[in-house]
C-alpha cells in the first residue's frame, strides 16, 4: 500500500496492510548534536536509516505575515539579548543554549494595533507564494506524501498567542470579545483564500491548525468559549475541506486535552496530536471513549530516555492501540537531548516490530 493512502485511510478508519510508520515530530538541534557524539553521521539528521515511510510534507506556502518584522537586535545585556524577532515580539534571549525566552511585549495590544497588523496579512501578497511554485506544485502532485496544508505557529488560539501573548488573550476573550472575534474570523477568512489558490494546483490531503491551547491542568479557555470563537471558524474550514475533497482535519495542543477532544470532533476535526502523558493524557482511554477519531503521538518521551526496559514497559502499556487502527505511533512531543542515540535506536526498531514493518 502506498504511503500517502495509508495514512488516509487509516485516519478515515479504512482497510490498511499495517499502521503509518513515521514520526511527525522530529529531534531537537539538541538532541542532534549528542547523537552525532554518540554514532549518528555528522550529514545525517537522525530519522534516515530507519526505512521510514515518507510520511506526510507541508506545503510550502507563507501564511503568516508579509512583510514580516525581521530581527533586530535592541540591547546586549551581558549574558542575553533583548531583541523583536519576526513576529513582532519584544523578548529578552540567552545567547548561549536554549531556553524559554522572557517575553516583554506583543504586537496587539488595542484594536488600532490590530488593523495595522492586517496590513502584514494580505492573502493577495505576492510572497504568499515561492519563486518555484511551478516545480513545487508538480513535485506535491508526484510524490507519495500526504500533502498538508498550514503547520506551526498557525491556528486560531495559538496564532493570537503570537499576537497578544497568552495572559493578555486570555483577558481579552473577556474585556475585549468583538476584537477576538474579528481577529479569528478574519484569519480562518485569509488562510481559505491562500488555501483556495493552493487547491487549485495541488491535491491536498490535510488541513491542520496548530494551537497550544491546554496545559498540565486541562484547556486554557473554557469550552463555552472555545464553542463560541473557534468552532465556526473550525466548521467553516472543515466545509472547505470538504467542497475540495481534502479527507484530513488535524490539530495539535499540547497538554491535557480532555475537555477541547470533543469539541474538535463536533466540528470535523478528525486526527489529534501529541497527547502528553506529562500532562494525565492517556491515549488507550481516548481509544475506547473516541472510536472515530485518529490518534497521534502519546508514547511518553521520558520514558524512551530510561534505556531498554522502560521502553519495552511504554510500547507495551499502549499496546492495544496497534490492533485498532486510526494510529499514528510517535512520541508525545520532539525528541529531546535526553535520549540518547542507543536508546532512539532500540525504541525505533521495537516500533517498527510492532507496527510490521518489513
Amino acid at each position: 500500500m502506498k504511503n500517502r493512502d495509508r495514512i488516509i485511510h487509516t485516519v478515515l478508519g479504512k482497510n490498511i496492510d499495517r499502521l503509518p510508520f513515521f514520526f511527525y515530530f522530529g529531534p531537537w538541534g539538541e538532541t542532534i548534536e549528542r547523537w552525532r557524539k554518540e554514532g549518528l553521521s555528522q550529514d545525517k539528521e537522525g530519522f534516515e536509516e530507519f526505512g521510514f515511510d515518507s510520511g506526510i510534507e507541508v506545503v510550502g506556502v507563507h501564511l503568516g505575515y508579509s512583510p514580516d518584522f525581521g530581527y533586530t537586535q535592541i540591547e546586549d545585556k551581558g549574558d542575553t539579548l533583548i531583541v523583536r524577532d519576526q513576529y513582532g515580539i519584544l523578548k529578552e534571549i540567552r545567547k548561549n543554549g536554549s531556553s524559554i525566552p522572557r517575553f516583554i511585549e506583543y504586537p496587539v495590544k488595542t484594536a488600532a494595533d490590530w488593523e495595522e497588523l492586517k496590513k502584514r496579512l494580505d492573502p493577495e501578497s505576492p510572497q504568499r507564494f515561492p519563486d518555484n511554485w511551478n516545480i513545487l506544485k508538480e513535485k506535491y502532485n508526484r510524490e507519495d506524501k500526504a500533502i498538508q496544508l498550514g503547520s506551526w505557529p498557525y491556528g486560531l488560539f495559538g496564532t493570537l498567542r503570537d499576537m497578544m501573548g497568552v495572559e493578555e488573550l486570555l483577558v481579552s476573550f473577556y474585556e475585549q470579545p468583538e476584537l477576538i472575534r474579528d481577529m479569528m474570523d478574519y484569519l480562518t477568512d485569509f488562510w481559505i483564500a491562500i488555501y483556495e489558490k493552493v487547491c487549485r494546483d495541488v491535491k491536498v490531503d490535510c488541513i491542520h491548525m496548530w494551537e497550544d491551547m491546554s496545559g498540565r491542568n486541562g484547556s486554557l479557555i473554557s469550552p463555552g468559549m472555545v464553542r463560541e470563537f473557534m468552532m465556526p471558524n473550525y466548521k467553516k474550514i472543515k466545509r472547505f475541506a470538504e467542497k475540495n475533497d481534502i479527507p484530513v482535519f488535524s490539530l495539535d495542543t499540547d497538554g491535557d486535552c480532555s475537555e477541547l477532544v470533543p469539541l474538535y470532533m463536533e466540528c470535523g476535526i478528525n486526527l489529534v496530536m501529541p497527547f502528553e502523558v506529562a500532562a494525565g493524557c492517556d491515549i488507550t482511554g481516548y481509544r475506547r471513549k473516541y472510536q472515530e477519531l485518529c490518534i497521534m503521538g502519546g508514547i511518553d518521551k521520558r520514558e524512551i530516555a530510561k534505556g531498554k526496559e522502560a521502553i519495552d514497559r511504554e510500547l507495551g502499556r499502549i499496546s492495544e492501540m496497534f490492533d485498532h487502527g486510526r494510529y499514528i505511533a510517535a512520541l508525545d512531543h520532539l525528541v529531546h537531548p535526553e535520549i540518547s542515540w542507543a536508546d532512539f535506536n532500540y525504541f525505533v526498531n521495537r516500533l517498527k516490530e510492532m507496527i510490521g514493518v518489513h
